[in-house]
C-alpha cells in the first residue's frame, strides 16, 4: 500500500476511533466545518435507527425476508428471537430500540453540560471516536431486548415517549412563533434604511394570506359536504376564525403601543401553518362511512381523488414516510442551533444589531471564526470552527435528539393506537393522531397569542421578541 493508501486508512481509523473529525475522500467535494461534520454524523445513526423502527413495523419486509432468506426459521430460534423472529418486528421491539437511542442521547446530553469550547476531553469525545460510539448505541439497542419484566417496561415507556413527543412538538411550536418574531423584526430594520424591505413585507404578507385563504376555501370544498362532516365544519370554522382573531390582535393599537414590531407578517405565517396542521388533521382523521341510495358503504368527507391515491398502499408509505422523517431532521437540526437554543431561554438579538436579509435564517454560527483553522490533508478540506468556543450548545443538541427519538418511537407506532400498527398503514388515519395534530394547532395559536398580550398582563416586566 502505498502513501496515499496509508494516508487514507491513517485518517478512517482518526475520525473512527480518534478525535479527527469525519471528512469525505474527495478533494472535490466542497469544505465542511467540524461542526456541521459531527451534526451531521449524529443525523446519520438518528436516520440509521429509524430506518430500523420502520422495517420492524412492516409486514411486507417481513414477509419478505420470511421468503427469501435460507433457513429463516433456524436463524430466528438461534438468536433467540421466537420461532418467526416475532420479537424483533411489532411496536414492542420499535419501543426497546428506540430506548436504547434515546439512553444513547440523553447520556451524551448529560455528558456534554457546561461544554464552552472545543479543546476539553468532553469536546473531543463528542466530536470524535464514530465507530467507538456507533457500537456502543448498537450495544444499547441490542441491550434493550434484554430487559426483565417486558411488560411493566413497556407500559411505562409509552407514557416516557408520549411526553417526551409532546415536548417535542412544544419546541418546534415555540421555535416557529420565534421565526415569525424574528423575520418580521428582521426585515422591519431593514425598513428603516430602504424602502425595498417595506416592498417584501407587504409581498410576502399578501402571499401568506393568499395561501391561508385558499387552503381554507379548498378544505370547505373538498373535506365538507351539505350533509354530515360535522367534525370537518366545526374544526375548519374554528381554526379559520382563531386565524383571523390574531390577525386582528396583532394590528390592534394596545399591542402595537407595546410591540410597534408586531404585525401582519407573523400572524401569516402562523396563520399559514395553522392551515397546514388543519389539512394535515383532516386527512388524518378515520374515514366517515354512509349507506348510499343502493345500501352500499362509501367514504364521505374526503376529496375523491385521495381516495385513489390510497391504493398504492407501499407507494404512498414509502414517499410520507420519507418526507415526514426527513422533516422531523430538517427540526432537529434547525433547533440545536444556538441561536435556537437561546431563544427558548428568551435571549434575542437587540434591534440594533439586526442586519437584513433574504435567508437571515440561514445564517452560519461562527462566521467570525469559520476561517480560523483550515486543514487540507488529502480528502475533503476540513475547517475546524471551533477553536474559541462552541458554534452550538452540545448539550442542548443532545437533547432536541433524545425528544426526537422519542417522537419518532410514537409516531411510527401509531401513538396510541400501537397493536394495530403497521408501517403499511402509516397514513391509514387514528383519532389519536388527529386530535394530536389538532391541538398542536391551537397551541400554536395561544403561544402566538401569548407573546402578543403578555407585555399587556405583565406591564412591568420587559419582553423581547
Amino acid at each position: 500500500m502505498g502513501l496515499p493508501g496509508n494516508f487514507v486508512l491513517w485518517m478512517m481509523l482518526a475520525c473512527c476511533c480518534g478525535t479527527a473529525a469525519c471528512s469525505l475522500c474527495c478533494k472535490c467535494c466542497p469544505k465542511i466545518k467540524q461542526s456541521t461534520s459531527t451534526r451531521f454524523m449524529y443525523a446519520l445513526y438518528f436516520i440509521l435507527v429509524t430506518i430500523i423502527c420502520c422495517i420492524m413495523m412492516s409486514t411486507t419486509v417481513a414477509n419478505e425476508m420470511k421468503t427469501h432468506i435460507p433457513f429463516y426459521k433456524e436463524m430466528c430460534k438461534g438468536i433467540q428471537a421466537g420461532e418467526m423472529c416475532e420479537k424483533l418486528v411489532g411496536y414492542s421491539a420499535v419501543y426497546k430500540v428506540c430506548f436504547g437511542m434515546a439512553c444513547f442521547f440523553f447520556l451524551f446530553f448529560l455528558f456534554t453540560i457546561k461544554i464552552n469550547n472545543s479543546k476539553s476531553c468532553r469536546a473531543y469525545i463528542h466530536n470524535g471516536f464514530w465507530l467507538i460510539k456507533l457500537i456502543v448505541l448498537a450495544a444499547m439497542c441490542s441491550g434493550a431486548f434484554f430487559i426483565p419484566d417486558q411488560d411493566t417496561f413497556l407500559n411505562a415507556w409509552r407514557y416516557v415517549g408520549a411526553t417526551g413527543g409532546f415536548l417535542f412538538i412544544a419546541i418546534q411550536l415555540i421555535l416557529l412563533v420565534e421565526f415569525a418574531h424574528k423575520w418580521n423584526k428582521n426585515w422591519t430594520a431593514g425598513a428603516n434604511h430602504k424602502q425595498m424591505w417595506n416592498g417584501l413585507l407587504a409581498l410576502v404578507t399578501l402571499l401568506l394570506y393568499s395561501i391561508a385563504v385558499a387552503a381554507l376555501v379548498l378544505m370547505a370544498l373538498f373535506y365538507t359536504r351539505s350533509e354530515g362532516c360535522m367534525y370537518n365544519k366545526v374544526l375548519i370554522g374554528v381554526n379559520g376564525g382563531l386565524c383571523l382573531f390574531v390577525s386582528l390582535v396583532a394590528i390592534s393599537p394596545c399591542v402595537q403601543n407595546r410591540q410597534p414590531h408586531s404585525g401582519l407578517l407573523q400572524s401569516g405565517v402562523i396563520s399559514c401553518y395553522v392551515m397546514y396542521l388543519t389539512f394535515s388533521a383532516l386527512s388524518s382523521k378515520p374515514p366517515e362511512t354512509i349507506l348510499d341510495e343502493n345500501n352500499r358503504n362509501i367514504t364521505i368527507c374526503v376529496p375523491e381523488f385521495s381516495q385513489g391515491l390510497h391504493r398504492d398502499e407501499n407507494l404512498v408509505t414509502g414517499l410520507g414516510t420519507t418526507i415526514l422523517f426527513g422533516c422531523i431532521l430538517y427540526s432537529c437540526l434547525t433547533s440545536t442551533t444556538r441561536a435556537s437554543s437561546e431563544a427558548l431561554r428568551g435571549i434575542y438579538a437587540t434591534a440594533e444589531t439586526e442586519v437584513a436579509r433574504c435567508c437571515f435564517c440561514c445564517v452560519p454560527d461562527g462566521d467570525a471564526d469559520a476561517e480560523e483553522h483550515v486543514e487540507k490533508r488529502g480528502g475533503q478540506t476540513v475547517v475546524y470552527d471551533e477553536k474559541k468556543g462552541t458554534v452550538y450548545s452540545y448539550a442542548y443538541f443532545h437533547f432536541v435528539f433524545f425528544l426526537a427519538s422519542l417522537y419518532v418511537m410514537m409516531t411510527v407506532t401509531h401513538w396510541f393506537h400501537y397493536e394495530s400498527a403497521q408501517i403499511e398503514k402509516f397514513f391509514t388515519g387514528t383519532w389519536s393522531i388527529f386530535w394530536i395534530k389538532m391541538v398542536s394547532c391551537w397551541v400554536c395559536v395561544c403561544l402566538y397569542l401569548w407573546t402578543l398580550i403578555a407585555p399587556l398582563c405583565c406591564p412591568t416586566r420587559e419582553f423581547s421578541v
